[in-house]
């Protein structure tokens, strides 16, 4: 399992070894440790593949150099040349740096497609030749995958995307760039953080302060809380259900649906808040991933707040370029005078939004399932810009308030059970058997499964039921405060000493009391983890 956030060997050893050692540090040495300590903490997970992340690092650092060169040496000869010849010069050296960001985007993709996909490619080519009665057979690879190259690999690209574009400039220090790549907090699930983000505040290295220690602790509490004291007792309701989907039917596949998401979304949010609050611990503000999802009015609104910094990436290095690129200009130029503005501006949002949510889903793994929910959701935008233009000549004719709780709330409801459907498919074993769950639910639909007993068959007993329900309850509120403004740490602080350490304390007590741990429970592995 390595030094995974959620284990006692990451909280108890790992996390304050690091902080002792970086605190007793100079300001240099502190930069040392942790680049080392992310090495390891690869390491711990992947071993020698650490070499990856290591030529990672080197390669962008390499490429972002590169492009400078050619940037300043492009620079210099067109002032070398008459005025009406140095646009050209200037485009010239600007295809050069585009080939080299396009070299170091194919290398660093071409790995992580051969890792992630070569054996998905394989499978598929097997069962078209079965299924045409072919003598052919392709051998699945056995493949090493390093941990978080998901992640990473975004960032790299999005680094080497930023310099091209004279967003940032290209780092003259490598243990920089590797810092960047490296922190441990973030190298397994993220958040996806830009170099304006995280680079600058990773290479100060300020001091431990008692403040920041406090704040991190908490919020890594916080995460401890939604793992272990509701993901985790989830976990099993999920598992039961969705291994043998072909057991159930009606509401218990709705059960299913919503316990995968509210177990996902406890668990990833928990897992940023363990992540986050380890670099609060360095003085260090990693970007928030998570917004309050639920509060969502549409699918669209859910994504902005749900894994925020993938929705960043996808938006600033995918539909950004896709949308300035010729194909899109030579649409809008065509479509304008022969279909008109809507239907031109619908053919933008579908040109746009497709490389977007098929990276989504490919981003994920290499199911069809994961495809199908990139899909799914590309289907869902599309169909609200569609019916846009109607729903504000309702809300105008009728002179509907959007914001008004009579409108909010159904559009909520609504967002629920686009979401809880969405996740239903992500969480299914394959594509197939999420259509089978679908199917299921519009038969024999039995509610009184809920309470027959029903539910207390599929591995928790009553009291992890209510734990579970009681972790739930404390999130929804916390998010309901959250979301209101009326609660974060710097409305924490205002409250009386003794009442902020009283709500400390109890966070912590009913994370040790109510934990899902010990003798009687498995350990439950990160999910995205996986990704």
């Amino acid at each position: 399992m390595g030094l995974a956030y959620h284990t006692e060997l990451y909280l108890f050893v790992f996390l304050p070894l690091v902080v002792l050692v970086y605190h007793f540090s100079s300001q240099k040495m502190r930069r040392a440790v942790l680049i080392l300590a992310g090495y390891l903490f690869f390491w711990s997970f992947s071993r020698w593949m650490v070499l990856y992340l290591i030529a990672v690092s080197g390669l962008i650092y390499g490429a972002g150099r590169w492009m400078e060169h050619l940037k300043e040496t492009g620079r210099a000869r067109a002032k070398e040349f008459p005025s009406k010849e140095r646009s050209a010069i200037k485009k010239q050296y600007k295809a050069k740096e585009k080939r080299v960001l396009m070299a170091g985007i194919i290398i660093l993709l071409g790995i992580l497609a051969y890792l992630k996909y070569c054996n998905f490619f394989i499978q598929n080519m097997n069962r078209i030749a079965m299924a045409a009665g072919k003598d052919f057979y392709l051998e699945p690879q056995k493949l090493l995958i390093p941990i978080g190259i998901s992640f990473y690999t975004l960032e790299a690209i999005g680094y080497m995307a930023d310099v091209y574009w004279g967003r940032i400039k290209a780092e003259h220090n490598w243990a920089k760039v590797a810092l960047f790549l490296g922190f441990f907090p973030q190298i397994m699930e993220g958040p996806i953080s830009s170099w304006k983000d995280t680079a600058d505040a990773l290479w100060e290295c300020r001091p431990v302060q008692s403040q920041n220690l406090v704040k991190g602790i908490v919020r890594i509490a916080w995460g401890m809380f939604k793992k272990i004291v509701v993901a985790d007792r989830l976990s099993v309701v999920v598992t039961a259900i969705f291994d043998s989907y072909t057991d159930y039917h009606g509401v218990m596949i709705i059960v299913a649906a919503v316990a995968y998401t509210l177990q996902l979304y406890m668990e990833f949010s928990g897992c940023m808040d363990i992540v986050i609050g380890s670099g609060n611990l360095f003085g260090v503000d990693l970007p928030e991933n998570f917004r309050q999802p639920f509060f969502s009015g549409n699918a669209s609104e859910f994504w902005r707040r749900w894994h925020i910094t993938l929705g960043a990436w996808l938006k600033a290095y995918v539909f950004y370029p896709v949308s300035v690129s010729g194909l899109v200009k030579k649409w809008n130029h065509f479509a304008r005078k022969h279909f008109g503005k809507y239907l031109t501006k619908m053919g933008i949002f579908a040109m746009t939004l497709f490389p977007v949510w098929i990276c989504n889903g490919l981003w994920h793994g290499a199911q069809w399932n994961y495809i199908l929910y990139g899909m799914y959701y590309f289907v869902i935008l599309l169909a609200g810009e569609a019916v846009s233009p109607v729903r504000e000549k309702v809300l105008d004719r009728f002179h509907l308030d959007c914001k008004a709780l009579y409108w909010r709330v159904p559009q909520i409801l609504k967002t629920w059970v686009i979401i809880f459907t969405g996740e239903m498919f992500f969480r299914a074993n394959g594509a197939a058997a999420g259509f089978h769950m679908f199917r299921s639910i519009f038969h024999g639909f039995e509610f009184y499964r809920l309470w027959d007993g029903t539910l207390l068959g599929l591995g928790l007993n009553a009291a992890d039921l209510m734990a579970a329900g009681f972790g739930i309850l404390v999130v929804a509120v916390a998010d309901i405060l959250k979301e209101r403004k009326l609660l974060n740490w710097d409305k924490l602080q205002e409250m009386k000493f003794p009442v902020r350490w009283m709500l400390y304390y109890a966070l912590i007590f009913v994370v040790i009391v109510l934990g899902a741990y010990g003798t009687g429970y498995q350990q439950v592995d990160l999910i995205y983890a996986g990704f």
